[in-house]
């Protein structure tokens, strides 16, 4: 995105959820903001899913999408090996994960040209969609 406004709300975001996490009070007024700077840039797939994706964080207080399947097979073995710990860590390695998966969809604005960045935007506004 070249729009260097946008390219300060997605930092703003990004910055926000690694202090704070997701604070619903902030975090969705700086969707909708960086959602009519890709309205502008007329990318419909982008504009649907940062309007999910607000909507999904006010439903529910969170943000409870994965990251789309790319893991490769040694992080795979060592979610097993977490699998056996206690369940407040658990709790707090999921909290990481939507807290990452929401900075993960937020960074994918900034580069809308690129076919890998709208793959995962589908991704997301297909699991979106039906939760």
């Amino acid at each position: 995105m070249e729009n260097k406004k946008a390219i300060t709300v997605i930092d703003r975001i990004l910055t926000n959820l690694d202090a704070t996490g997701i604070n619903t009070d902030t975090l969705i007024d700086d969707i909708k903001e960086l959602r009519t700077f890709v309205i502008e840039k007329e990318i419909p797939l982008a504009v649907k899913v940062l309007r999910y994706t607000y909507e999904h964080i006010e439903e529910n207080n969170s943000f409870l999408i994965a990251i789309p399947e790319d893991t490769p097979i040694e992080e795979a073995t060592d979610i097993e090996a977490t699998e056996d710990e206690d369940a407040e860590t658990e709790v707090e390695a999921i909290e990481i994960d939507q807290i990452e998966s929401l900075k993960y969809v937020i960074s994918l604005i900034k580069n809308l040209d690129n076919s890998m960045n709208i793959l995962d935007l589908k991704y997301y506004k297909k699991v979106l969609t039906e939760n």
